[in-house]
């Protein structure tokens, strides 16, 4: 196999890690995490793809969450974000104006 098409393909299986900033208004911060939370419950019951899910709350800033989602690879977060689960934090949090930035990014592993 060509070294660009073996690392396409080691591509491919990489762990997908999404780190994400939820923007809320404070008022409404209570029942953000209360969808992000149920959110996060369906999703690693749901979908085998999705390794971890954490909810952060920054000290002292009412007005942001911080999420950090493991995925298998590639394909678990297509099916993440095309799911149903997601779906139902979109229509849940539509009318509550949050908005998030994602950072996606590669896992650094320890060598075995």
């Amino acid at each position: 196999m060509d070294p660009p098409v073996a690392l396409w393909c080691d591509s491919l299986m990489e762990k997908l890690a999404i780190v994400g900033t939820v923007h809320v208004a404070p008022e409404r911060r209570p029942e953000v995490v209360r969808l992000l939370m149920a959110h996060r419950s369906r999703c690693l019951k749901d979908e085998t793809g999705t390794l971890q899910f954490e909810v952060l709350s920054p000290r002292g800033d009412e007005t942001r969450l911080l999420i950090y989602e493991l995925y298998r690879d590639e394909a678990a977060f297509e099916v993440h974000r095309d799911g149903a689960s997601i779906a139902q934090w979109r229509r849940g949090s539509a009318e509550m104006g949050v908005r998030i930035e994602i950072v996606r990014c590669t896992p650094i592993e320890a060598s075995s």
